[in-house]
């Protein structure tokens, strides 16, 4: 009998943010990629109520949370991963580029000179070709970075999570603007991901719904490079770069930039307490 290569993935898209999470189950085992927590700007408010949407899910389902994967460090949502760690267990995952990311912020938010930019924050770091278990099949980590140093795509059996490296075909491809940016980095990174079977499942974690259509999260190889906006076979990586610079040009800051950085370079984590309790971000001025 031949080995089960597909694993079950039911999407959650959280509205306000235009991300998707998804659990991941296979053979009594669960990831969970990209949580995000709900967050206020106006009143700095956070709560948990579309995260308690996949918490429930995977209590539904049974099987044990063993992993939260995060695809990068995420300039546009805050991470809900401790939120899922502390209901359903799991370590939370990210790529080791981490490190890289937080040394470049620590100054930017004038973080206490004791905070650690080694990826300690995080339960494990994943470097190109490591895998972890799922049932029986392997979670195998695939750097891509270009959108920023940290980006992480995850293939489990049949299914690609390309975190902000691709967006569905007419949204194209990830901004390369951010701090350790790279356009050439960009397509490099998705020409690894080019490689793989047509029919791989390739999962996205956002789409802004171009044209006025309906929110859509899954779309294949095959379909990318035949199709995809900014990046299909007949794209060469000069013609890919130039775009891309210019596209990058016309966009705003992401809205929960500042807030967002800030939580996610700490795995999801609040900043420490002051003596009554009261947790503060920074702002900082004109340095964007």
């Amino acid at each position: 009998m031949s080995k089960n290569t597909t694993p079950a993935v039911r999407p959650f898209f959280h509205e306000q943010t235009g991300t998707w999470s998804y659990l991941v189950t296979h053979q009594g085992h669960a990831a969970i990629i990209d949580p995000v927590l709900d967050y206020d700007a106006p009143s700095a408010t956070t709560s948990t109520h579309s995260v308690e949407a996949i918490i429930s899910a995977a209590r539904d389902s049974g099987a044990k949370v063993d992993w939260i994967l995060e695809t990068h460090a995420h300039a546009d949502h805050l991470s809900a991963a401790p939120t899922v760690k502390a209901a359903l267990g799991g370590e939370i995952v990210i790529g080791e580029g981490i490190r890289r990311v937080q040394t470049h912020f620590k100054p930017v938010f004038a973080l206490s000179p004791d905070f650690p930019c080694d990826g300690s924050q995080f339960d494990r770091l994943l470097a190109d070709g490591d895998s972890l278990p799922l049932g029986e099949l392997r979670i195998e980590a695939i750097a891509t970075p270009g959108h920023t140093n940290d980006s992480l795509s995850y293939h489990i059996g049949d299914a690609l999570f390309v975190g902000d490296t691709l967006f569905m075909p007419d949204g194209g491809s990830a901004r390369c603007d951010f701090p350790g940016g790279s356009a050439a980095l960009l397509y490099q990174s998705i020409q690894k991901l080019y490689q793989l079977p047509d029919d791989t499942r390739v999962f996205v974690c956002h789409d802004y719904a171009p044209g006025g259509r309906p929110v859509a999260c899954e779309t294949s190889i095959g379909e990318q490079k035949r199709s995809n906006i900014h990046l299909n076979t007949g794209v060469s990586e000069a013609e890919f770069v130039e775009r891309r610079t210019a596209r990058d040009k016309t966009l705003g800051m992401p809205n929960l930039i500042l807030p967002s950085i800030q939580i996610n370079i700490r795995a999801g984590r609040f900043p420490e307490a002051d003596v009554e309790g009261h947790r503060y971000l920074t702002l900082p001025l004109n340095r964007f």
